[in-house]
């Protein structure tokens, strides 16, 4: 039944009127106070309020910021948590004034791998944090570097600065602020003008970023800037600093970040210039006497690029003076499910297509099967994909699965990318016409996307296909079956508490010895061991195990009795878990009839449509994909 039109309009207008406040109060939260005045005004009337924070370098304005910014790559990055722990404890150390912070930061990792999508959320939460009270930047007004204006306290004055507001001031005029304060203020840095500054990529101010291109057209001026020629005519010197161009990017970044893409791609020149800059905080500029800077310079590489780098001796130099962290794919398939449940969920196309609940896991385990290292001697691949998703195999320990990770540092460096994944989804969904995908489509939209990648030799083709084999007999099998056997355990209800009352009779006739009256022949008999042990066979309690178990479980009934509750399934798991089972097992039959040829009485109909609306309501189905799942587990029970 559609809504009707009037309905839908007024819906729309509630949404829109919901927006445009939901904007309003954004503005009004991150509207900052702008200033401006005299450095002499500056002195006295905002400095002393927060003489650290205005005196902050650029490392401990961004770990200020990462603090404030409380989960700043939560729910944006998934299960890459040592990585980003190791770059917290970078910023953490840099903003101490260790060493540490005259050292490059590194991002190193396949394609696909978080590092751009890491630098893109610490620049977005400069630009918010500049926005807020803490973290308010000044600079001098008109100034190509926006340095700080206590560059215009003099050396022989700073030791008194520093006794009077406990703050150390490091750092040189810009020669450009050099020239206007001789030619525009006679000398009086006291009436230069001073204003707030907020960070900003597209304004060109305290995030600066450089993409490598064709080495051998690559110009350091994108970096430093040049002469301007249209501005030599006006001041009559290539060497006047207000004729030169301060477009480069390490000009843009100071006071924040330089973003570097594929610094490993660059002229040697270029690294020699931004590492020197990390380490002395400066640059040297044609014509120029040395230009204090201080940005925090952030750059990412893939591996081939690196290990390239490698190879050359004359690099060990400059690999001294940067702190590498390796940001590899993650190796949780549950984590990895996660970024492409937020790929999908952010692309129309995926919005109009229901998958089914399993489809992003079994396409997440295949990925980190294929970033697994090959004969370590740990097993097979899902045994270790299942242990490094956090779960229980065969009771090996955590600090087992630490020791296997520590023995295949390479894990994660290479192997598919969830772009590959995406855009295997995405053929998938422009090649059929249905609104619904499974998980056996998306494993031949994988298929497909491998056999027709030329970028992928034949050896490597025919094991990435048996992966996708391993991980629909060892997972999806698994968890199908799990899914069918719970939304059938629920159409069984009165049965399977019947049952439950039937081990528990059982149970307490063995412990105590006594013979068990038959409600059907009412004959006294034997208590029925062979049931009880088909019941606890199908949880793993040993023979040398069931006495407890049988004790633990009258235990619980009796605390129930005198509570007076009723000791249902819910008051134990595990032999919840054990009459599911144990229940599916016996009504295989039912499921059998879902694709028999003959027609199902109504009773089996009815109860086969419980179990597909289950699937639905609670499963996470759609009608189309609850009928496949159905259809699906019972093609496994007959190859049982």
């Amino acid at each position: 039944m559609s809504m009707p039109v009037r309905a839908v309009s007024s819906e729309r207008v509630e949404h829109r009127t919901s927006l445009i406040s939901a904007l309003s109060e954004f503005t009004k939260q991150h509207r900052a106070a702008h200033w401006a005045g005299t450095f002499s005004s500056f002195l006295e009337s905002v400095f002393p309020a927060d003489s650290r924070g205005i005196a902050r370098t650029s490392h401990q304005y961004m770990w200020d910021m990462m603090r404030a910014e409380q989960g700043l790559f939560k729910d944006e990055l998934y299960g890459i948590d040592d990585t980003l722990e190791r770059v917290t404890d970078y910023f953490k150390a840099a903003a101490s004034g260790s060493e540490v912070g005259r050292r490059l930061l590194l991002l190193l990792g396949p394609p696909s791998g978080g590092k751009s999508s890491m630098v893109i959320l610490l620049k977005r939460a400069l630009e918010t944090y500049s926005h807020t009270e803490a973290g308010a930047l000044y600079g001098i007004h008109g100034c190509p570097v926006h340095e700080s204006p206590l560059h215009l306290i003099p050396h022989t004055m700073r030791g008194q600065f520093r006794a009077t507001y406990g703050v150390e001031i490091t750092g040189e005029l810009c020669p450009h602020c050099v020239s206007r304060l001789q030619h525009e203020f006679n000398g009086d840095f006291m009436q230069v003008p001073v204003q707030r500054i907020f960070i900003s990529e597209a304004g060109r101010v305290g995030v600066g970023t450089y993409a490598p291109h064709d080495p051998s057209t690559a110009d350091i001026a994108d970096l430093v800037g040049s002469v301007d020629l249209s501005k030599v005519s006006e001041f009559g010197d290539e060497g006047d600093p207000r004729a030169w161009s301060w477009s480069g990017a390490v000009f843009a970044a100071s006071r924040g970040m330089l973003e570097m893409i594929e610094i490993l791609k660059v002229k040697r020149e270029f690294l020699y210039l931004l590492l020197t800059l990390t380490q002395e905080k400066n640059v040297k500029v044609s014509r120029f006497p040395l230009i204090h800077l201080d940005e925090t310079i952030l750059a990412h590489t893939n591996l081939a690029e690196f290990r390239k780098f490698l190879q050359e001796p004359e690099n060990e130099a400059l690999l001294d003076r940067m702190v590498i962290i390796q940001v590899p794919y993650t190796l949780s398939y549950k984590e990895e499910a996660r970024i492409y449940k937020k790929l999908t969920s952010s692309t129309q196309a995926f919005r109009e297509v229901h998958l089914d609940p399993h489809a992003l896991h079994v396409a997440a385990v295949f990925s980190v099967l294929t970033r697994l290292a090959e004969n370590d001697g740990e097993g097979d691949g899902s045994k270790k994909a299942r242990l490094y998703a956090g779960e229980d195999v065969d009771g090996v320990s955590g600090a087992e699965v630490n020791k296997i990770r520590a023995r295949n540092p390479e894990e994660g460096l290479a192997g598919v990318s969830p772009r590959f994944v995406i855009n295997a989804l995405s053929n998938a969904i422009i090649q059929s016409e249905k609104s619904s995908l499974t998980t056996m489509d998306v494993l031949i939209a994988l298929k497909d996307a491998i056999e027709s990648d030329v970028r992928i030799d034949g050896k490597k083709k025919r094991k990435w296909i048996d992966f996708l084999v391993t991980v629909r007999k060892d997972f999806y099998n698994r968890w199908v079956k799990e899914d069918v056997h719970k939304a059938l355990f629920v159409s069984f209800e009165a049965e399977a508490q019947q049952l439950l009352e039937k081990y528990l009779d059982e149970v307490e006739a063995t412990l105590d010895a006594r013979t068990v009256r038959d409600p059907i022949t009412n004959e006294e008999r034997k208590p029925d061991e062979r049931f009880l042990r088909n019941v606890e066979e199908k949880i793993r309690i040993s023979e040398s195990g069931k006495l407890s178990f049988r004790q633990e479980v009258v235990r619980k009934a009796m605390g129930a009795y005198k509570r007076g509750d009723r000791f249902t399934l819910d008051s134990h798991a595990p032999l919840h878990d054990a009459v599911e089972q144990y229940l599916f097992e016996q009504r295989r039959d039912v499921l059998r009839l879902v694709s028999s040829t003959s027609r199902p009485d109504d009773d089996t109909r009815q109860k086969i449509s419980v179990v597909e609306k289950r699937l639905v309501d609670e499963y996470g189905y759609d009608n189309h994909s609850a009928r496949e799942a159905l259809n699906y587990v019972t093609t496994l029970l007959a190859q049982e």
